[in-house]
């Protein structure tokens, strides 16, 4: 269960996530067994698993004695929920909390708000919480096939799905709407819903926001050039291999296209 209670410090049965740079310990230690960590680490509370308390440090450089250092891919890839979420939701915050150190209005250095994840300037009494970006994704279906396109930045090797931030002012079923037109010049009916899964390897704060959609027979997509290099149709039951990984919501998605009424994948 998230939360950002502070009941520091840590006791020694607490589990401790421990981010240096953009890597993190694993296994994930207890609290007891980190003896070695210097003395000023600032823990950060990230909630509670199964009743113990989870904590978050960072560490200005890897100390190898204390294990395996791996980027979030290599750790998602490899946990089952919620360990995956505690590591993403650590490296999420401390990232955060690197880039939100000083005021925007008077570059005064900002405090913690107890029990939040956020700073309040002492100067000008900013506030500052740890902001969320949203973004949306889309499964498109056009009868038994599936829209998977290319992206010309990340993993471009992948084959993935119309994917982009949430604007000022957007809904995000709005955001969908937008996000197709522009990518791949299609437009879509029967939106629904899927799901949302918080997404650290895009950035601190980051959710993703899944939908399923429908494009009319016979729609063929036209690739903006910029964010996009190819878009194809690929048939359900013939889907390339290189997919995205099977902890994201990327694929979840892809998958519930082809178990929906219409789909031919079993």
């Amino acid at each position: 269960m998230p939360d950002a209670v502070a009941t520091a410090p840590p006791s020694p049965a607490d589990h401790c996530v421990l981010v240096a740079g953009r890597r993190l310990l694993t296994p994930f230690p207890r609290r007891a067994d980190l003896d070695e960590l210097p003395a000023d680490v600032t823990w950060v509370p990230l909630g509670a698993l199964d009743g113990v308390r989870v904590w978050a440090a960072d560490l200005p450089d890897r100390i190898t004695s204390l294990g395996r250092w791996r980027p979030w891919p290599a750790v998602a890839a490899t946990l089952d929920e919620p360990l995956a979420a505690l590591a993403g939701r650590a490296l999420q915050i401390v990232t955060w909390r690197h880039s939100h150190r000083f005021c925007g209005a008077c570059a005064t250095e900002l405090t913690d708000v107890p029990g939040e994840h956020a700073r309040r300037c002492p100067g000008c009494d900013l506030y500052v919480p740890m902001q969320l970006s949203p973004a949306v994704l889309t499964a498109i279906r056009r009868g038994d096939e599936i829209l998977l396109v290319k992206h010309t930045y990340g993993p471009t090797e992948l084959w993935a799905l119309v994917a982009g931030f949430v604007e000022a002012g957007e809904s995000l079923e709005e955001a969908v709407h937008r996000e197709v037109g522009e990518e791949v010049g299609l437009t879509v009916s029967d939106l629904r819903y899927f799901g949302s899964q918080p997404w650290a390897m895009s950035g601190p704060g980051v959710v993703l926001t899944g939908f399923l959609a429908t494009a009319a027979p016979g729609a063929e997509p036209v690739v903006d050039g910029k964010e996009l290099a190819e878009a194809r149709w690929w048939p359900l039951n013939a889907l390339p291999e290189a997919l995205p990984p099977a902890y994201s919501i990327s694929r979840w998605l892809i998958d519930a296209a082809a178990k929906e009424p219409g789909g031919t994948a079993g």
